[in-house]
């Protein structure tokens, strides 16, 4: 039998302030991003804009106005994604079979991507698959020769090697994104731009990491 590849995949998980999961999320390598509200994981607190990584079980715990996040997790094939719990939503935004992963050990790398009005991000690949998720703004997508716009909450996955062009709308836009890399690199970009005269060029895009982790992929 032909293993089943693992899978990327993005939940979004709203808790009321008084919301109580019925399980703990299952050990795997994941990022939980703050959108808005306050959640307690692992023992320390996290407010909009913050974002826990790691690869164990975790029950996080809504604020006192509750809390919605993102919640993107390298997951064995067939491992079950949604939270839930009383006053817990929980809902799948985008799920990617990882057919290829890059060769040796991997890392999680979880930033966000900010750009200013009328910005771009110039032909370019990456060393590795990942999803992004727009936070604000609005952002289109030119890949396998195809254009796709996206707004606030719209989700898209890159695999790394197909060439990207990205074009920002006529306000502030920024994305999160989580990509499994190359564990060589840390603390290093993984961008590689395909056109020789955009090497050089001035860069609009501004990059926040939030995670850099070695991580175990799933069996």
């Amino acid at each position: 039998m032909v293993p089943m590849p693992p899978i990327l995949r993005l939940y979004e998980d709203t808790l009321s302030a008084d919301g109580v999961l019925d399980d703990a999320l299952p050990a795997m390598p994941r990022m939980v991003f703050v959108v808005h509200g306050t959640v307690t994981i692992a023992g320390r607190a996290f407010v909009d804009g913050e974002a826990w990584c790691g690869e164990g079980a975790i029950s996080p715990t809504p604020g006192k106005a509750g809390v919605t996040c993102w919640r993107f997790e390298l997951a064995p094939s067939a491992a079950s994604g949604a939270a839930r719990g009383q006053g817990v939503v929980s809902h799948e935004k985008l799920v990617v079979a990882l057919v290829k992963l890059p060769a040796g050990d991997l890392l999680l790398r979880g930033d966000s991507v900010a750009f200013p009005p009328g910005g771009c991000a110039y032909l370019h690949t990456h060393q590795g698959p990942g999803i992004r998720c727009l936070i604000e703004g609005g952002i289109r997508i030119d890949t396998h020769g195809r254009s796709t716009s996206y707004g606030p909450g719209g989700a898209w996955f890159e695999s790394g090697p197909e060439p990207v062009f990205a074009q920002v709308a006529d306000r502030p836009t920024r994305f999160i994104r989580v990509m499994i890399l190359p564990r060589a690199l840390i603390g290093k970009s993984s961008i590689a731009y395909v056109n020789d005269e955009d090497r050089a060029r001035p860069k609009s895009q501004q990059y926040k990491i939030y995670a850099d982790a070695p991580i175990t992929p799933p069996a």
